[in-house]
């Protein structure tokens, strides 16, 4: 199969869509599929540099309120250029920016099958960047993006049947897996702990991901420090970077800025801490949730999304009602009343995690695109 992926988004950029595109490119070509990826430039490729094999570079330019990711500017004509002269089977479009939208245009226009993920929550984000009278606008506009593919595909069947509420059609589910072997709880590193102001006993408190508005981090920081009252010697780490890092920093110099973790830094970043505390209400899934299970760590997250997949509460880890403020301090009350059951609930929760391979999450994703291509000529060739 010859298939066009197109992202706004991709590494060495560091986000859950990211790194599962990148996941499932790596795996397709590992079956000996033809993958090309389309994305946009990023700050630090100068359009002289060749590009990694296999990607199609196109111009790109920052997006408001997030610097550090950017989007692709749109070029339909380029794109019927290119995919004329070397016509995919199918074109996955991942994002739906201008880039995507191009690319869905283009696609239809020469009658290639046209696949698409949903990744992101935007309609949930305007809120929290003041733009909250959008959130009807911007729903509206992903309906009409998805519903001119043959197949949406999303990470849990709770967001299928959410996006079917909403009258998206042609949906499936597209799971996710997690790299149980770059995330592992023989990672943890005293060194680490102790760089951290943290004793052998002491509860090191973990966040990974960005550090914005859309992430519920108030939440999260207020359960720490009511955690802190009984526990004066735990800590707070927070991996990741973004627009709200400046000021949480100068409100609590205390806690420990780790910034972007790539790799192995990231996997001991994960596997030294204890607790695992993640309060957003935005997630489409929540990688971060699936890769902390699999180094070990107790989460503690709202009932929905990965959590809702993968975490049972008291179990492998602690669950909240989705967006009840209280009900996610009680799940951390909870988990520091469990304390003494902890190595036995680290124990069952990266049980959990070694069962979400990508292997199958690629074979599958595999299979809707060629059930993609499949239906297209035979409409085509009635």
């Amino acid at each position: 199969m010859k298939l066009s992926l197109v992202t706004e988004t991709y590494p060495p950029e560091i986000n859950g869509v990211a790194m599962t595109l990148s996941r499932l490119v790596g795996g397709l070509r590992a079956q000996g599929h033809a993958v090309e990826v389309i994305r946009p430039r990023q700050s630090k490729e100068l359009p002289g540099d060749v590009p990694p094999e296999g990607d199609w570079l196109v111009p790109g330019m920052a997006i408001p309120f997030y610097n550090s990711l950017r989007i692709g500017l749109p070029s339909v004509s380029r794109l019927e250029r290119h995919w004329q002269a070397e016509r995919p089977d199918v074109v996955h479009v991942a994002t739906e920016g201008p880039l995507g939208l191009a690319s869905l245009r283009a696609a239809r226009k020469l009658g290639i099958p046209v696949t698409s993920s949903f990744h992101t929550n935007f309609h949930a984000y305007g809120g929290h960047y003041g733009m909250g009278l959008l959130r009807g606008l911007v729903l509206a506009y992903l309906r009409w993006f998805h519903n001119r593919t043959a197949r949406t595909l999303a990470p849990t069947r709770q967001m299928v049947d959410e996006l079917a509420s909403k009258r998206f059609e042609r949906l499936d589910v597209m799971a996710r897996g997690v790299d149980a072997m770059l995330f592992d709880p023989a990672r943890r590193s005293l060194a680490l702990r102790v760089s951290w102001g943290a004793a052998p006993e002491d509860t090191v408190v973990l966040y990974v991901g960005r550090i914005a508005a859309e992430k519920n981090l108030g939440l999260a920081v207020e359960a720490f420090l009511k955690l802190r009252e009984s526990e004066p010697g735990a800590r707070f780490v927070l991996v990741g970077d973004g627009p709200a890092r400046a000021a949480l920093a100068a409100a609590h110099p205390e806690f420990h800025y780790a910034g972007m973790r790539r790799g192995t830094e990231l996997a001991e970043h994960y596997a030294s801490g204890d607790l695992f505390l993640f309060a957003s209400v935005t997630e489409t899934f929540g990688n971060v949730v699936t890769e902390a299970m699999a180094s070990g760590l107790v989460p503690v997250a709202y009932d929905y999304a990965a959590t809702r997949e993968h975490v049972r509460d008291g179990v492998n880890g602690f669950a909240a009602e989705f967006d009840q403020p209280g009900a996610f301090h009680a799940a951390v009350k909870r988990a520091l009343a469990a304390k003494l059951l902890w190595p036995a609930i680290r124990a069952a929760s990266r049980a959990s995690a070694l069962k979400l391979t990508w292997d199958a999450v690629v074979a599958r994703f595999a299979e809707d695109l060629a059930k993609a291509s499949e239906d297209h000529l035979h409409r085509t060739h009635r």
